[in-house]
């Protein structure tokens, strides 16, 4: 489906503008190393366990699936072009000869802070990501020692130190334990979480990582999969729509986070660590979405069961199965562009856009570095 001529509303060009900054973040990296989950998995699902993703999935800038959950780019995608930087491989990605020259990505689709249980998605939780970020340097720095002819596809031995080292996960340990706690315990694990977390980020910095990038987690009472399931009841909804609970723990959990990301740079004063508010991007948007362009703000675009909602947690976006004795498949809006929310669980390539453009202002980020902006940012209308 091409997209009609209101995406030109969405589209952002952004220019990297050599500039000398006080403040250390100067979107000038070696190398690129991200943590996370679906929100910046770019392949590692798919090639971790053999998970499938169908069209329309990956239309809108792959023109097919490419391992990313989006009919598009994630917003990591739209940071490393921001950083003049190709898009990062998937570490589990062994097909295609993927180059790590300008870094890799450890992250997979359903993957928690908190150890994997039998139930997980994803078997690759922070703990293992991070170890395998370790195998990657010490397979890396082994390899470099004895040939030069990698090294096209390789980071220098310099960029693990130099390198820009990104994290986006959390939100699967609390969407996740809605699924068998009360709102109290929800609350109750997150310090143990932030433990578990505070341990992955000691163990970067102990490899040499210095410059850490950490987004928090938007608003999960947003997402049409937690409203259809806990939201059937309009008392438990907010002002836009959203569960509260989920909201509230997702802010608890970024007040947190933010705490630690504050004692981290108090302890670490040799590093840069900065905290990215993902969560409050992604509420203006919804609260705001006429504003920027978009008419949808919590239907799902590519999805089953109509509006308001057209999701269905029986039915992923691209399948076809049998429900209630009928064969039925998801069906997509006609303007991806209109949309805030692709399948029910993530954002379409035009709200990953629309992200991205926020975090790049750097007025969401502590400490902020909008005074020292390395890019021009242009719309175009």
């Amino acid at each position: 489906m091409p997209p009609r001529s209101s995406y030109c509303s969405h589209i952002i060009t952004i220019y990297l503008i050599c500039l000398p900054l006080s403040y250390s973040i100067d979107f000038n990296y070696q190398a690129v190393f991200n943590f996370g989950d679906s929100n910046s998995d770019t392949g590692g699902l798919i090639a971790g366990v053999g998970e499938r993703l169908d069209p329309p999935n990956g239309q809108t800038y792959f023109k097919n699936p490419s391992g990313r959950f989006s009919d598009g780019r994630l917003i990591i995608d739209f940071l490393m072009d921001a950083m003049d930087m190709p898009f990062l491989n998937a570490y589990l990605d062994a097909i295609g000869m993927p180059n790590f020259k300008k870094g890799c990505n450890f992250a997979v689709a359903g993957s928690t802070i908190l150890p994997a249980t039998e139930s997980s998605v994803s078997p690759f939780s922070f703990a293992v990501q991070v170890a395998q970020f370790v195998r990657f340097k010490a397979r890396v720095l082994e390899i470099q020692m004895k040939t030069r002819k990698l090294n096209k596809y390789l980071p220098t031995a310099d960029s693990f130190q130099k390198g820009l080292y990104m994290v986006d996960i959390g939100q699967n340990d609390l969407a996740g334990g809605f699924y068998s706690k009360p709102l109290d315990q929800v609350l109750g694990s997150i310090p143990t979480i932030l433990s578990e977390f505070e341990s992955g980020i000691q163990k970067l910095y102990d490899e040499g990582a210095r410059t850490f990038w950490i987004h928090n987690t938007g608003p999960l009472g947003c997402l049409p999969q937690n409203i259809a399931k806990f939201g059937t009841d309009p008392l438990k909804l907010d002002e836009l729509g959203c569960v509260a609970t989920h909201n509230q723990a997702s802010k608890l959990f970024n007040l947190q986070l933010h705490a630690l990301c504050t004692k981290l740079r108090m302890q670490y004063t040799d590093a840069t660590v900065t905290f990215v508010d993902i969560f409050t991007i992604k509420s203006n948007l919804i609260a705001n979405y006429s504003k920027y362009g978009f008419t949808q703000p919590l239907e799902t675009c590519c999805g089953y069961g109509g509006p308001p909602l057209n999701y269905d947690s029986r039915i992923a976006c691209g399948q076809t199965k049998v429900l209630n004795g009928n064969s039925v498949n998801t069906t997509e809006c006609s303007d991806n562009t209109e949309y805030v929310n692709w399948d029910g669980i993530h954002y379409t390539d035009a709200a990953n856009l629309h992200v991205s453009s926020q975090i790049l202002t750097g007025k969401f980020s502590d400490p902020p570095f909008a005074d020292k902006m390395p890019f021009l940012i242009k719309l175009k209308f």
